[in-house]
């Protein structure tokens, strides 16, 4: 697949992004986890407004599944 996805890391310190993503889910029951995950992909999806590029990331994200 050829696509415009970036699968380089776009974050100056990706250490952080974890960290936040972490601390997010601190003290979360796995339901609200699975829920704040839900919530999150849908966000970023609507930020970035480009099916191709979400289907491309969907792909690369289910891979051998």
């Amino acid at each position: 697949m050829t696509g415009k996805l970036n699968t380089e890391t776009a974050f100056a310190n990706p250490d952080d992004f974890y960290d936040a993503l972490i601390e997010a889910h601190r003290g979360l029951s796995e339901e609200q986890s699975a829920q704040l995950n839900a919530k999150l992909i849908l966000l970023l999806a609507n930020h970035i407004g480009d099916l191709e590029i979400i289907r491309e990331a969907l792909t690369l994200a289910r891979g051998n599944a």
